[in-house]
C-alpha cells in the first residue's frame, strides 16, 4: 500500500494552486493531481463508448403513466 504524501499534497493544494482549505479537503487525491495537471487522466468519452455503455446498461422501461 502506498502512503500518501499530505503534506506535499497540501502544498500544491493550498500554496500552489491557491485553494481554499475546505476545498482541498473536499477532493481525492487524484482530483486534486488532475487540477494540479499531474498525470494525463482519461480521455473524453466518444460516441462509440457511450453507446457501449447504454447497450451494456439499458435503462428500466418506463411506465406510461411517467411519459404523459
Amino acid at each position: 500500500m502506498t502512503r500518501i504524501a499530505w503534506p506535499e499534497l497540501m502544498r500544491l493544494g493550498l500554496v500552489g494552486l491557491g485553494l481554499m482549505p475546505h476545498v482541498f479537503w473536499a477532493l481525492t487525491p487524484a482530483e486534486l493531481m488532475l487540477i494540479a495537471g499531474v498525470g494525463a487522466g482519461r480521455e473524453a468519452m466518444t460516441r462509440a463508448g457511450l453507446e457501449a455503455l447504454v447497450s451494456r446498461f439499458p435503462d428500466p422501461p418506463r411506465a406510461q403513466s411517467e411519459m404523459e
